[in-house]
């Protein structure tokens, strides 16, 4: 078999499949995009109208959470658009002419591989600049626009030897009622229970409407009443924003690689175990891998016989083998947020399994 042909054809072949890849894999992605928007709509469009937002509210609740969705709809997106165009270049007999004029099916991978990469970096950066922020800027909104923010919000976090209850917090994180601290020393006994009973936050700065405070001395327990003073005086922590208040009360709120970093040097507050936040930081940088593995799953399609066509059902199989690999990582990563599993295992594994299980397939069916 001749060797590939000459570089200026292999450029050419190399735009022509990253254009269509490319192509499809996008027009995949607003398909799966449109149809979450409208699930998470349907979920939200009542709590939206009953706060008389309208159809104003409508479009901005969209706008804020599509970053998000994008995040989720890639992986298969990639999936799903490297199988449509395999499939098209299978039964048009375009592969069977790659071949004849010699480029095998590790050549026909090599060119695919950079737009995947490129879109895998690309998602890596939306999941990591722009949804965190359009995320606390929804969070926000969605509790500036709550009649009732005092119903079922309250939530744990820690900055440092602090940990914080907060019963909730209004104003988009501006107004912060019924914070309870518990002051630590390094080795984690309690020194001081303080009680503020509302802070709010204007001019750069927390203030309290005072509260009380208990400090354990010995087998006695001396209390204070705190009186009205900036809320650092009374162990507030340092360096919280409302943002940062409207992140923490956030379930599972998205953060940047930035953040992580931050919170475990014990730089900024946190509500999340350290577990999870590796886990994350780990899953973040092996994006560009996880879309890789989706289009090697994708690959077995180019052994489809031609005269098959759609009635094989190899795309089904491959279909399935994507998406038991989300589910599979899904497992895993929800491990290691757990701290069962180290973050390297709770992310590596599935990449691993599944790159080598379609190398070995593919070599298989080459040595037929």
């Amino acid at each position: 078999m001749s060797p590939l042909p000459p570089s200026p054809t292999r450029h050419v072949l190399l735009g022509y499949l990253t254009r269509e890849l490319l192509g499809r894999i996008l027009t995949t992605a607003a398909i799966l995009l449109a149809l979450m928007e409208v699930l998470a709509l349907l979920e939200q469009l009542t709590p939206i109208l009953e706060r008389h937002q309208g159809a104003r509210g409508i479009a901005y609740y969209m706008l804020l959470h599509a970053p998000l969705l994008v995040g989720g709809t890639l992986p298969l997106a990639v999936l799903i658009g490297s199988l449509v165009l395999l499939i098209q270049m299978t039964t048009g007999s375009e592969i069977a002419i790659l071949r004849a004029a010699g480029l095998t099916t590790p050549g026909l991978t090599r060119l695919m591989l950079p737009a995947i990469l490129a879109l895998g970096v690309a998602g890596a950066v939306v999941d990591d600049q722009i949804t965190p922020r359009t995320e606390r800027a929804l969070a926000s909104w969605w509790n500036r626009t709550d009649p009732h923010p005092e119903s079922g919000r309250g939530f744990w976090f820690r900055s440092g030897m602090t940990l914080a209850d907060i019963g909730y917090v209004a104003q988009g994180g501006a107004t912060v009622v019924h914070a309870d601290l518990y002051q630590r020393d390094p080795n984690g006994r309690l020194l001081r229970t303080v009680h503020l009973n509302t802070l709010r936050y204007a001019h750069g700065t927390w203030t309290d409407d005072g509260g009380r405070s208990l400090e354990p001395t010995g087998a006695t327990v001396r209390t204070a009443t705190l009186t009205p003073a900036p809320a650092q005086d009374h162990g507030w922590p340092a360096g919280l924003r409302p943002t940062d208040m409207i992140r923490l009360s956030m379930d599972t709120p998205p953060l940047s690689v930035a953040t992580i970093i931050a919170i475990l040097r014990g730089h900024a507050a946190a509500s999340q175990p350290a577990a999870a936040l590796r886990t994350a930081l780990l899953a973040r940088l092996l994006t560009p891998f996880s879309f890789a593995v989706m289009l090697l799953l994708a690959l077995p399609v180019v052994y489809i016989p031609p005269r098959s066509g759609t009635r094989s059902w190899l795309p089904v199989w491959c279909l399935g083998a994507g998406l038991l690999f989300v589910v599979f990582q899904g497992m895993l990563r929800a491990l290691g947020n757990a701290g069962t599993l180290p973050a390297p295992a709770a992310t590596l594994p599935g990449i691993v399994i599944f790159t080598l299980a379609v190398c070995a397939l593919v070599l298989r069916i080459e040595e037929r």
